[in-house]
């Protein structure tokens, strides 16, 4: 098979280039600007944003697109205010926006029609206009809808990837309304190396402070990814793994992991894999106890989908939609989806997360995110404790609060006896389209699939409430998944944590195939690092493949 530029093989080239390729940076300009050429070359359009309700300015994302197809950028149009400029593209799958703070903005265009495009997060409707700059009269005022309110209801969102600057955060997060974020200020490269700070503002030797945007919308400023591609000079890929909320940067490289575990987890930090299929994933999660998994991961965007042909192929029992190119948008997330569910099936408790890696990559910050619930008020730490605890659902659009059993978020029920187990299920699927369909989840099978109704909310959303009831003699877990479709065909989904329900002396007992599949991903990947030439390295998988291989005695 034709190896992409993004096989683990290649992986080290493209890291190179990945900085290069990125356009980021800030303007701040005074207001007094021209209003329009008298020639008729082009106009400076003035405008504002603001939210419909409430009828004030707010912070947002803007798109300006001419007729040509070139794409134009926003200014400030007050010196209190800022606007950040982001492009990235990415073998023609291009981002490029302004976000801007509550202030109204200005915008110099060319002569002719510009399609103007404004979001903001999850929570406000798309915003599209095809305008003539020059017929403009005074400020173009941009309405944007607010289709739901997830912090009214006690939900928090967050992007635990991120390569954006100390510098820009500020005003992107509130351009977002993204919660909490975690800057990856450190990255290391190169195997046995220890990370480099990315970020010049970020000063390791004063204390770590958490940056307070404002009383809702917060930035931890010290997080650490590991991502190798090479050893000594030569490409050799093993993947990327993060560490959220470190005190103190980390002075070691790797492999092995080991280094690393004891300073991360005395420092109260949280391990996150980044995606599933790179080649040293799976041996993560039994070495370093991994908490995080990245259920919308930094290949889902808002631009069309890119990584068709990246990393290892999935295991053939998964449902993996693929075509002559490689995998499919709903085959990625699929693959997503399904290694997550033999990882839980195997007894490995990880939470689900969201990143985007924008910085990097052509996506909006928060793009994908996760929500975490908080009913008495934001609080970054008890954020970061529910994220943890799994209180929490991932989404690329719709909204899933569901509650288990009359408790919102999950559940653990340990049960000493043989008696069935009463667990329900319900909440409400909300997104501003129709959803296509919700799905229960359990121990990685549908074993439910609930036909949306799809009723019209006061803010014209769509609401799907939903109750199902099941009864359970097992040990096994829940979740719940939905569904919809963009009016441009693309996927949005949403999935909750999972719930446990465990009974004495009953194990969850994955299937002979998941565990076969990680024995043969681990043998393969002993071999694959014996170039390497380091025992310590070779003795990780070691100890990944024992794990799994007594995963297999409790198989079914």
């Amino acid at each position: 098979m034709k190896k992409g530029l993004n096989h683990p093989q290649n992986q080290g080239v493209d890291l190179m280039k990945r900085w290069n390729s990125v356009v980021i940076f800030t303007l701040t300009l005074l207001p007094f600007l021209p209003h329009a050429h008298a020639s008729g070359e082009g106009a400076s359009l003035k405008g504002r944003i603001v939210d419909k309700g409430a009828g004030v300015v707010i912070p947002a994302r803007l798109y300006l697109q001419d007729s040509t197809g070139t794409w134009h950028f926003a200014e400030s149009a007050d010196s209190n205010g800022s606007a950040v400029r982001y492009k990235v593209d990415r073998g023609g799958s291009v981002e490029s926006h302004t976000t801007l703070s509550a202030h109204p903005f200005i915008a110099s265009l060319p002569s002719g029609t510009c399609e103007i495009t404004v979001e903001r997060g999850k929570e406000y409707r798309t915003l599209k206009r095809t305008i003539d700059p020059a017929s403009v009269d005074g400020e173009l005022t941009l309405e944007l809808e607010r289709w739901v309110d997830m912090a009214a209801m006690g939900w928090y969102s967050g992007d635990t990837h991120v390569h954006r600057t100390l510098k820009d955060l500020p005003n992107v997060v509130l351009a977002e309304d993204l919660n909490v974020v975690f800057p990856l200020i450190y990255w290391a490269w190169d195997g046995y190396e220890p990370p480099k700070k990315e970020d010049p503002d970020f000063d390791p030797s004063k204390p770590v402070d958490l940056m307070e945007v404002d009383s809702s919308h917060v930035i931890y400023p010290l997080n650490t990814e590991y991502e190798i591609a090479r050893f000594k000079g030569k490409p050799h890929s093993l993947g990327a793994f993060f560490i959220l909320n470190h005190k103190t940067p980390f002075e070691v490289g790797v492999p092995p992991v080991r280094n690393i575990l004891q300073k991360a987890r005395d420092e109260g930090a949280l391990f996150e894999l980044d995606k599933h299929n790179w080649p040293w994933s799976m041996m993560l999660i039994p070495i370093l106890d991994v908490d995080l998994y990245e259920l919308s991961n930094n290949h889902i965007w808002r631009t069309q989908f890119l990584f068709k042909d990246f990393g290892l192929k999935p295991s053939s029992t998964m449902t993996v939609e693929e075509n002559a190119e490689g995998f499919t948008e709903w085959g990625w997330i699929q693959y997503g989806f399904e290694n997550y569910y033999l990882l839980l099936n195997c007894g490995y408790h990880l939470r689900p997360t969201a990143g985007t890696a924008s910085g990097v990559h052509p996506v909006p910050l928060g793009f994908g995110r996760v929500y975490v619930y908080q009913p008495k008020g934001f609080d970054y730490e008890n954020w970061v404790a529910g994220l943890d605890a799994g209180r929490s659902f991932v989404t690329t659009g719709p909204m899933l609060p569901i509650e288990v059993n009359g408790h919102p978020a999950k559940v653990e029920i340990f049960r000493n006896d043989d008696a069935p187990t009463e667990i329900v299920l319900s909440g409400e699927a909300l997104s501003p389209d129709p959803v296509d369909r919700i799905e229960v989840i359990k121990n990685g099978e549908i074993v439910d699939t609930i036909e949306p109704r799809n009723d019209k909310g006061d803010r014209g959303e769509f609401i799907s409430d939903f109750s199902v009831r099941y009864n359970v003699v097992d040990s096994c877990w829940f979740a719940v998944r939905c569904f919809s479709q963009t009016p441009e065909g693309r996927i949005r989904f949403a999935h909750t944590s999972p719930s446990f329900i465990y009974y004495k002396g009953q194990p969850l007992l994955p299937k002979k195939e998941e565990v076969e599949f990680l024995i043969g991903r681990m043998e393969n990947q002993i071999e694959w690092n014996k170039v390497l030439e380091n025992e310590a390295v070779i003795q990780e998988y070691r100890e990944a493949l024992e794990a799994f291989q007594d995963l297999l005695e409790i198989s079914r």
